[in-house]
């Protein structure tokens, strides 16, 4: 066998792999989309079928008719949408100056935040929920976003910290000497090299506060400011479970998150190309 052969059956080999891979990957997703389409007869059906036939949208209309879907859908898109803004503005100016000032205590302050990285959120439950109370803030959705927004600085400071660092200091000092501020730097020069940074932090940020249950079902005692993975359990009662109108309601849940990513991977792709160094 020639090397070309080798190396073509090597090729072939792996696409194999990464085929069989994707496709153990996305078939819990499409199991889900197959059977929020299906009658509940056939959810609960012992025989697996694989194509939704007969096909049917009533369980979609079930999930958005259930009591309180919009505004849990609003409350959470305001959380979400207050902790991504919030979260990369602050920790793009932390990790700004944590790259480009020199001032006691910052190697310090880099473990620190490494180190409420590693801590496991469930353990925060208790101080985050007497901290809140002290403060005045259970039962807000200010205080909901205040709590996710803590979650997610640490990795995002240090993800941007590590883009900025390949950021070359003279582009900066070239600016100003032309006579650009320091605003004027940041703005036009270094936001826009650590495109992908602030991209893949933002939907980090994101999933993190759309996805969370446990601390919107502890900091929260009102229901209609719940949000929708909290929604998403009111399909379990003690008289029963909806499966077909919890599935469906998933697949919806899902949507946003999809939708977000596909509006950034555009943004993601041309930071990155802003940021290549030809040589």
């Amino acid at each position: 066998m020639t090397s070309r052969q080798t190396t073509g059956a090597r090729r072939g080999l792996l696409n194999t792999g990464a085929v069989l891979f994707c496709a153990v990957w996305a078939f819990p997703v499409y199991w889900m989309l197959n059977t929020a389409f299906k009658p509940q007869g056939d959810i609960l059906s012992s025989t697996p079928h694989f194509l939704p036939f007969p096909f049917t949208l009533g369980n979609f209309f079930t999930a958005v008719r259930r009591p309180h879907f919009g505004t849990d859908l609003l409350n959470s898109a305001l959380v979400t949408c207050s902790v991504v803004v919030v979260a990369i503005g602050l920790a793009f100016l932390a990790a700004t100056a944590l790259t480009r000032f020199r001032f006691l205590g910052r190697r310090g302050f880099l473990i620190i935040v490494l180190a409420v990285q590693m801590v496991p959120q469930p353990a925060l439950v208790i101080p985050l929920f007497l901290g809140l109370k002290s403060l005045h803030m259970l039962n807000t959705l200010i205080g909901l976003s205040l709590t996710y927004t803590a979650f997610v600085l640490p990795l995002t400071i240090w993800v941007l910290r590590g883009f900025l660092q390949g950021v070359p200091v003279e582009l900066e000092e070239a600016a100003m000497v032309d006579g650009a501020g320091r605003l004027t730097v940041i703005r036009r020069i270094l936001l826009p090299l650590v495109m992908p940074g602030v991209v893949a932090t933002s939907v980090f940020a994101f999933i993190t506060a759309w996805n969370d249950y446990t601390y919107a079902y502890v900091m929260m005692d009102d229901q209609a400011k719940y949000t929708l993975p909290v929604w998403l359990a009111s399909f379990s009662t003690a008289v029963g479970t909806d499966y077909g109108g919890l599935i469906a309601a998933t697949s919806l849940f899902a949507i946003p998150v999809i939708v977000f990513f596909m509006l950034v991977q555009r943004r993601l792709v041309a930071g990155m190309t802003a940021g290549a160094v030809k040589g």
